[in-house]
Protein backbone atom coordinates (compact mmCIF):
# COMPACT_ATOMS: atom_id res chain seq x y z
CA UNK A 1 0.00 0.00 0.00
CA UNK A 2 1.01 3.83 -0.15
CA UNK A 3 0.38 6.94 1.35
CA UNK A 4 0.12 10.03 -0.59
CA UNK A 5 -0.93 13.62 0.13
CA UNK A 6 -1.54 17.09 -1.38
CA UNK A 7 -2.49 20.48 -0.20
CA UNK A 8 -3.28 23.16 -2.02
CA UNK A 9 -2.66 26.74 -0.02
CA UNK A 10 -2.89 30.35 -1.09
CA UNK A 11 0.87 29.87 -0.99
CA UNK A 12 1.14 26.83 -3.41
CA UNK A 13 1.52 23.10 -3.54
CA UNK A 14 2.74 20.65 -1.10
CA UNK A 15 3.15 17.30 -1.38
CA UNK A 16 4.49 13.84 0.12
CA UNK A 17 4.70 10.75 -0.49
CA UNK A 18 6.05 7.50 0.71
CA UNK A 19 7.79 4.70 -1.20
CA UNK A 20 6.82 1.35 0.24
CA UNK A 21 5.07 -1.12 -1.79
CA UNK A 22 4.04 -4.66 -0.85
CA UNK A 23 2.71 -7.70 -2.48
CA UNK A 24 2.66 -10.49 0.60
CA UNK A 25 4.82 -10.12 4.42
CA UNK A 26 7.63 -11.27 2.77
CA UNK A 27 7.73 -9.10 -0.59
CA UNK A 28 8.45 -5.52 0.11
CA UNK A 29 9.73 -3.04 -2.59
CA UNK A 30 11.20 0.70 -2.53
CA UNK A 31 9.25 2.67 -5.70
CA UNK A 32 8.90 6.29 -6.28
CA UNK A 33 5.39 7.44 -6.21
CA UNK A 34 5.54 10.71 -7.29
CA UNK A 35 6.33 11.76 -11.00
CA UNK A 36 7.62 15.35 -12.50
CA UNK A 37 6.61 16.53 -15.52
CA UNK A 38 7.70 20.35 -16.05
CA UNK A 39 8.62 22.89 -18.26
CA UNK A 40 9.63 26.01 -16.17
CA UNK A 41 8.12 29.11 -16.60
CA UNK A 42 5.27 27.39 -18.46
CA UNK A 43 3.81 24.74 -16.86
CA UNK A 44 4.48 21.93 -13.85
CA UNK A 45 2.79 19.14 -12.80
CA UNK A 46 3.34 16.63 -10.25
CA UNK A 47 1.65 13.03 -9.92
CA UNK A 48 1.40 10.97 -6.90
CA UNK A 49 0.67 6.77 -7.42
CA UNK A 50 -1.49 4.74 -5.35
CA UNK A 51 -2.41 0.81 -5.95
CA UNK A 52 -1.61 -1.36 -8.70
CA UNK A 53 1.85 -1.27 -10.04
CA UNK A 54 1.42 -2.73 -13.46
CA UNK A 55 -1.45 0.43 -13.33
CA UNK A 56 0.40 3.04 -12.38
CA UNK A 57 3.68 2.03 -14.25
CA UNK A 58 1.95 1.70 -17.24
CA UNK A 59 -0.44 4.83 -17.10
CA UNK A 60 2.49 6.64 -16.58
CA UNK A 61 4.43 5.44 -19.45
CA UNK A 62 1.67 5.56 -22.10
CA UNK A 63 1.29 9.63 -20.96
CA UNK A 64 5.15 10.08 -21.44
CA UNK A 65 4.90 8.15 -24.38
CA UNK A 66 2.00 10.65 -25.36
CA UNK A 67 4.04 13.74 -24.76
CA UNK A 68 6.98 12.43 -26.74
CA UNK A 69 4.62 12.13 -30.11
CA UNK A 70 5.14 14.52 -32.59
CA UNK A 71 1.50 14.40 -33.24
CA UNK A 72 0.83 15.88 -30.11
CA UNK A 73 -2.10 17.98 -29.44
CA UNK A 74 -3.57 19.41 -26.25
CA UNK A 75 -6.33 16.66 -26.10
CA UNK A 76 -3.57 14.18 -26.34
CA UNK A 77 -0.69 15.35 -24.23
CA UNK A 78 -0.54 16.98 -20.74
CA UNK A 79 2.32 19.46 -21.58
CA UNK A 80 -0.11 20.53 -24.58
CA UNK A 81 -3.39 20.76 -22.86
CA UNK A 82 -4.97 24.08 -22.57
CA UNK A 83 -5.51 23.94 -18.97
CA UNK A 84 -4.77 22.04 -15.47
CA UNK A 85 -8.69 20.88 -15.92
CA UNK A 86 -8.01 19.53 -19.55
CA UNK A 87 -4.44 17.66 -17.65
CA UNK A 88 -6.89 15.76 -15.53
CA UNK A 89 -9.14 14.66 -18.12
CA UNK A 90 -5.88 13.39 -20.10
CA UNK A 91 -4.73 11.18 -17.09
CA UNK A 92 -8.37 10.12 -15.92
CA UNK A 93 -9.02 8.88 -19.52
CA UNK A 94 -5.64 6.73 -19.68
CA UNK A 95 -5.88 5.56 -16.21
CA UNK A 96 -9.30 4.30 -16.62
CA UNK A 97 -8.36 2.95 -19.97
CA UNK A 98 -5.52 1.20 -18.25
CA UNK A 99 -7.36 0.11 -15.49
CA UNK A 100 -10.16 -1.39 -17.57
CA UNK A 101 -7.32 -3.60 -19.90
CA UNK A 102 -5.22 -4.69 -17.02
CA UNK A 103 -8.33 -5.92 -14.98
CA UNK A 104 -9.61 -7.91 -17.81
CA UNK A 105 -6.07 -9.18 -18.47
CA UNK A 106 -5.85 -10.42 -15.03
CA UNK A 107 -9.92 -11.42 -14.46
CA UNK A 108 -9.44 -15.10 -14.61
CA UNK A 109 -6.74 -14.57 -11.95
CA UNK A 110 -8.58 -13.36 -9.17
CA UNK A 111 -6.33 -10.24 -9.19
CA UNK A 112 -7.54 -6.55 -8.27
CA UNK A 113 -5.59 -4.11 -10.76
CA UNK A 114 -6.87 -0.70 -9.68
CA UNK A 115 -5.03 2.56 -8.71
CA UNK A 116 -5.62 6.38 -8.22
CA UNK A 117 -3.79 9.67 -8.56
CA UNK A 118 -3.10 13.03 -7.26
CA UNK A 119 -2.41 15.28 -9.38
CA UNK A 120 -1.49 18.70 -8.76
CA UNK A 121 0.68 22.02 -10.71
CA UNK A 122 0.15 24.76 -12.48
CA UNK A 123 0.10 26.47 -16.30
CA UNK A 124 0.76 29.58 -17.49
CA UNK A 125 -1.71 32.56 -16.49
CA UNK A 126 -3.77 29.62 -15.08
CA UNK A 127 -5.11 28.72 -11.32
CA UNK A 128 -3.33 26.29 -9.20
CA UNK A 129 -5.21 22.96 -9.02
CA UNK A 130 -5.42 19.57 -6.76
CA UNK A 131 -6.79 16.84 -8.08
CA UNK A 132 -7.62 13.61 -6.96
CA UNK A 133 -8.42 10.72 -9.80
CA UNK A 134 -10.16 7.58 -9.21
CA UNK A 135 -9.61 4.71 -11.29
CA UNK A 136 -12.88 5.06 -13.26
CA UNK A 137 -11.19 8.27 -14.83
CA UNK A 138 -13.16 10.43 -12.53
CA UNK A 139 -12.31 13.05 -10.08
CA UNK A 140 -12.53 15.72 -7.60
CA UNK A 141 -10.71 19.12 -6.81
CA UNK A 142 -9.66 20.39 -3.39
CA UNK A 143 -11.46 23.20 -2.27
CA UNK A 144 -11.08 26.35 0.12
CA UNK A 145 -13.25 23.82 1.98
CA UNK A 146 -11.18 20.96 2.02
CA UNK A 147 -7.66 22.15 0.82
CA UNK A 148 -5.91 18.68 1.24
CA UNK A 149 -6.44 15.78 -0.90
CA UNK A 150 -5.22 11.88 -0.24
CA UNK A 151 -4.67 8.45 -1.19
CA UNK A 152 -3.77 5.20 -0.13
CA UNK A 153 -3.44 4.28 3.89
CA UNK A 154 -4.74 7.71 4.55
CA UNK A 155 -7.09 7.49 7.61
CA UNK A 156 -3.86 7.44 10.07
CA UNK A 157 -2.57 10.96 9.05
CA UNK A 158 -5.76 12.83 8.14
CA UNK A 159 -7.01 13.97 11.72
CA UNK A 160 -3.66 16.42 12.30
CA UNK A 161 -4.75 17.70 8.51
CA UNK A 162 -8.79 18.77 9.33
CA UNK A 163 -7.15 20.13 12.76
CA UNK A 164 -4.67 22.69 11.49
CA UNK A 165 -4.22 23.02 7.55
CA UNK A 166 -6.40 25.79 5.75
CA UNK A 167 -5.96 27.67 2.70
CA UNK A 168 -3.88 30.50 4.75
CA UNK A 169 -1.68 27.58 5.81
CA UNK A 170 2.35 28.84 5.06
CA UNK A 171 4.22 26.57 2.69
CA UNK A 172 6.61 25.84 5.83
CA UNK A 173 3.69 24.83 8.53
CA UNK A 174 2.23 22.90 5.36
CA UNK A 175 5.07 20.81 5.01
CA UNK A 176 5.54 20.36 9.10
CA UNK A 177 2.09 19.18 8.78
CA UNK A 178 2.02 16.71 6.39
CA UNK A 179 5.50 15.10 7.72
CA UNK A 180 3.19 15.05 10.38
CA UNK A 181 0.46 13.08 8.68
CA UNK A 182 2.73 11.16 7.60
CA UNK A 183 4.54 10.07 10.90
CA UNK A 184 1.14 9.23 12.31
CA UNK A 185 0.70 6.76 9.47
CA UNK A 186 4.30 5.09 9.47
CA UNK A 187 3.38 4.41 13.41
CA UNK A 188 0.11 2.55 12.72
CA UNK A 189 0.46 0.93 9.15
CA UNK A 190 3.50 -1.49 8.47
CA UNK A 191 2.49 -0.90 4.56
CA UNK A 192 3.45 2.83 4.80
CA UNK A 193 7.45 3.11 4.84
CA UNK A 194 10.40 5.02 3.85
CA UNK A 195 12.05 6.67 2.02
CA UNK A 196 9.75 9.64 1.69
CA UNK A 197 9.40 12.12 -1.49
CA UNK A 198 8.56 15.44 -0.51
CA UNK A 199 7.50 18.59 -2.90
CA UNK A 200 6.74 22.25 -3.01
CA UNK A 201 5.32 23.88 -5.91
CA UNK A 202 4.92 27.99 -4.63
CA UNK A 203 2.25 29.91 -6.16
CA UNK A 204 3.44 31.47 -10.21
CA UNK A 205 6.43 29.84 -9.76
CA UNK A 206 5.57 27.29 -12.43
CA UNK A 207 8.40 24.38 -11.95
CA UNK A 208 9.30 22.80 -8.63
CA UNK A 209 10.50 25.06 -6.28
CA UNK A 210 11.39 22.79 -3.50
CA UNK A 211 12.35 18.75 -3.74
CA UNK A 212 13.69 16.59 -0.79
CA UNK A 213 13.77 13.19 -0.18
CA UNK A 214 13.89 11.88 3.12
CA UNK A 215 15.80 8.83 4.13
CA UNK A 216 15.15 6.45 7.03
CA UNK A 217 16.84 7.66 10.15
CA UNK A 218 16.65 10.97 8.94
CA UNK A 219 17.78 13.61 11.98
CA UNK A 220 15.35 16.64 11.18
CA UNK A 221 12.56 14.15 11.06
CA UNK A 222 13.32 12.11 13.79
CA UNK A 223 13.52 15.09 15.59
CA UNK A 224 10.32 16.49 14.81
CA UNK A 225 8.48 12.85 15.22
CA UNK A 226 9.91 12.80 18.29
CA UNK A 227 8.83 16.26 19.71
CA UNK A 228 5.34 15.76 18.15
CA UNK A 229 5.39 12.34 20.17
CA UNK A 230 6.18 14.23 23.47
CA UNK A 231 3.84 17.04 22.42
CA UNK A 232 1.32 15.12 22.51
CA UNK A 233 1.61 12.76 25.77
CA UNK A 234 2.14 16.63 27.54
CA UNK A 235 -1.37 17.59 26.30
CA UNK A 236 -2.80 14.26 27.21
CA UNK A 237 -1.60 14.72 30.64
CA UNK A 238 -3.24 18.24 31.11
CA UNK A 239 -6.49 16.84 29.59
CA UNK A 240 -9.67 16.61 32.77
CA UNK A 241 -12.14 14.22 32.52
Amino acid sequence: MTYCVGLKLNAGLVLLSDTRTNAGLDNISTYRKMFFFEEPGERVIAIMTAGSLSVTQTTLGRLQEAIENPDADETTSIMKAGSMLQVASIIGETLHRTTSEIAEQTRDLNQQASASMIVAGQRRDGEMRLFLIYPQGNFIMATEDTPFLQIGEHKYGKPILDRVVTPETSLADAQKAVLLSMDSTLRSNLSVGMPLDLAVIARDDLRISQRRRILDGDPAFAAMSAAWSAALRESFGNVSL
